[in-house]
């Protein structure tokens, strides 16, 4: 049996950041348990695409991985759990896990809602810290590694970008705590990446402020994922780490 299974969470769409780290970890030799939630798409502009999951599931499965796609939607406190407890019976202790889940929607200090406000923490900050917990208390004696996807957008973006704040100190505090189990945890910052969320205009303007003139793909970001992941990377723990192209610079 494959020792090498990985969580990633926020898989919906083969456009997605997620689907290019799941590409590029099943080229690695991981198996992988894909999380989704198509309730967050329907209310975004590009909309559920029902058959995306099946798609890159069988592309995955081509590639030579073993896949479990589970759908939970993490505004949920008991999603977490549940998810565990399928993972547990179906793919068995996982060694690593990648947070690339979110709630985005654009709002700004005067007009942010409640409830919005509190949906972010829920899915962003609240949902990290249990799929850590989780994943820490069934990691085996080698103990794993942890990626979570980051921003630093937050002006007209409060609540995304609080609740990603957030999750930095999470994921940083995961690599203090839970060190002595053999687990590292980074998070990592890719940067503008269009996976369908922009438009023409935002899209030439944020290309145009790139050093490298054009916006990054969830390729690009992938390889920096795989590292993180691998033996050799496994050192490098506690750390923000901007694989933007240099946008940031």
């Amino acid at each position: 049996m494959n020792e090498k299974t990985a969580l990633i969470t926020g898989v919906g769409r083969t456009a997605g950041i997620g689907a290019g780290i799941a590409r590029a970890l099943a080229a690695d030799g991981w198996d992988l348990v894909l999380n989704y939630w198509q309730g967050y798409d329907e209310r975004m502009p590009w909309g559920v695409q029902p058959e995306d999951v099946l798609t890159l599931t069988a592309e995955l499965e081509t590639a030579g991985a073993r896949v479990w796609p589970l759908p939970a939607d993490l505004a949920d406190p008991s999603a977490v759990d549940r998810l565990f407890a399928h993972i547990a019976e179906e793919a068995g202790p996982l060694q690593a896990m990648v947070l690339s889940h979110c709630e985005s929607v654009d709002s700004a200090i005067l007009d942010t809602s409640l409830e919005s406000f509190e949906r972010h923490f829920a899915v962003n900050s609240r949902a990290a810290w249990q799929l850590i917990a989780a994943f820490a208390r069934q990691a085996t004696p080698d103990g794993g590694a942890v990626v979570a996807l980051t921003s630093d957008h937050t002006a007209f973006n409060l609540p995304y970008g609080a609740s990603k704040g957030a999750l930095d100190r999470i994921v940083i505090a995961a690599a203090r705590e839970l060190g002595g189990q053999g687990i590292s945890a980074n998070v990592l910052n890719p940067g503008p990446v269009d996976t369908g969320w922009m438009d023409a205009g935002t899209r030439d303007h944020l290309a145009a402020q790139h050093p490298g003139g054009r916006l990054g793909t969830p390729a690009d970001v992938a390889p920096t994922v795989a590292f993180l992941l691998s033996p050799g990377g496994r050192w490098v723990s506690g750390q923000l780490i901007k694989a933007d192209g240099g946008f940031s610079s």
